[in-house]
C-alpha cells in the first residue's frame, strides 16, 4: 500500500528540516500544504525552503503560482491529490509537510468548491473591518448566515470575512455549501501525520531570532517591491501588512517588528490548538524536538 506521511505543527517549530530528512531517508519528494509558499513572489517572509533546500529535495506546490491569480483550498486540493499520485507511480512513500489547516483539511478529507469574491469586495470588508471592527462582520454574519454564525470562532475575523465574502457573492449562506462537493478525490493510500511540538519558550525564541534573520536576507525590500500587489489577499499576511503599515508611516520600524513577532506568536498558538482539536479526530503522533 501507497503511503502518505504529513508533517505538521506550528510556525518555526522545524518542519522544514525535519521533512527535508524523512525524504531523504526514503528516496522521495515533498508536497508543500503552506498557503503562502506557493506564490513565486513570496519568498522571504513566508520562509520558504532554501535553494540549498530545494535542491536537497524536490518539492512541489512551492513558488508555482501567482499572487495576481486567486488560489484556493479546493484548488490544492485537487492539485496536491494529482502530484501525489504521479509521485505514487515511483515512489512507495511520499512527504507533505505544511502548516495551513484549510490546505491539510482538503488534503485529508476535501473542502467545499466555494467562489473567489471580487477585489473590489474583499477590499470592502476589510475596510470595514478596519473602519467599524469585528462586531460589524459579526452583525452581518448573523443577518446573512445565522446558522454558520452560531459554529463559528467569532474572534477569528479572517473566518468572517470569508464567510461574508461566499454569503454576498452566491446570494447563499456560507453553510449552505457544507454538503456541496469537496473534491475528495481518491485517496489510494495510508497516511501518517506526525505533529513536531518543541516547549512553548523555545519555541517564541525561534520565532523572534526567524523575524530577524528574514530582516537580515532582506524582507524590507521584498515588501516595497509587492507594494503594487498590496490589496490581493495573499500579502493580508504575517511579515508583510505590519511592514506595509511602516512604509506608510504608520508604525515605526521596530514596532512593526515587534508586531511581527507577536503576530506570529499568535499564530503558532492557533495552529497549536487547532492540531489539538483535530488529534480527537486524527491518528496523530506527537514528537517532541
Amino acid at each position: 500500500m501507497k503511503h502518505l506521511t504529513i508533517i505538521v505543527g506550528p510556525t518555526a517549530v522545524g518542519k522544514t528540516a525535519y521533512a527535508i530528512e524523512l525524504a531523504l531517508k526514503h528516496g522521495t519528494e515533498i508536497v508543500s500544504c503552506d498557503s503562502r509558499q506557493v506564490y513565486s513572489e513570496l519568498d522571504i517572509g513566508v520562509a520558504r525552503p532554501t535553494p540549498d533546500e530545494l535542491r536537497a529535495v524536490k518539492h512541489h506546490l512551492v513558488a508555482c503560482r501567482s499572487v495576481q491569480h486567486p488560489y484556493n483550498a479546493y484548488d490544492f486540493g485537487q492539485d496536491a491529490l494529482h502530484i501525489i499520485a504521479d509521485l505514487h507511480q515511483h515512489h512507495d512513500e511520499v512527504v507533505a509537510v505544511g502548516g495551513s489547516g484549510l490546505y491539510l483539511q482538503a488534503l485529508l478529507g476535501g473542502v467545499p468548491d466555494l467562489p473567489d469574491p471580487t477585489p473590489e469586495l474583499r477590499a470592502s470588508l476589510q475596510q470595514q473591518l478596519r473602519d467599524e471592527g469585528i462586531e460589524s462582520l459579526r452583525s452581518q454574519l448573523k443577518i446573512l448566515d445565522p446558522k454558520y454564525y452560531r459554529q463559528v470562532d467569532l474572534a477569528n475575523h479572517a473566518r468572517l470575512q470569508r464567510a461574508l465574502e461566499v454569503c454576498l457573492t452566491t446570494g447563499k449562506p456560507y453553510s449552505s455549501f457544507s454538503t456541496h462537493d469537496k473534491g475528495g478525490g481518491t485517496r489510494n493510500f495510508e497516511t501518517t501525520v506526525i505533529e513536531l511540538s518543541r516547549n512553548r519558550d523555545d519555541l517564541r525564541q525561534r520565532i523572534e531570532r526567524r523575524v530577524e534573520q528574514m530582516m537580515d536576507l532582506g524582507l524590507l525590500n521584498e515588501v516595497r517591491s509587492l507594494l503594487p500587489y498590496r490589496h490581493l489577499q495573499p500579502l493580508n499576511t504575517v511579515g508583510y501588512k505590519e511592514l506595509f503599515d511602516y512604509i506608510d508611516g504608520r508604525l515605526s520600524l521596530d514596532d512593526a517588528l515587534q508586531q511581527i513577532k507577536n503576530h506570529t506568536w499568535q499564530y503558532a498558538k492557533k495552529q497549536m490548538t487547532w492540531l489539538k482539536k483535530q488529534s480527537n479526530e486524527l491518528p496523530i503522533t506527537t514528537i517532541n524536538i
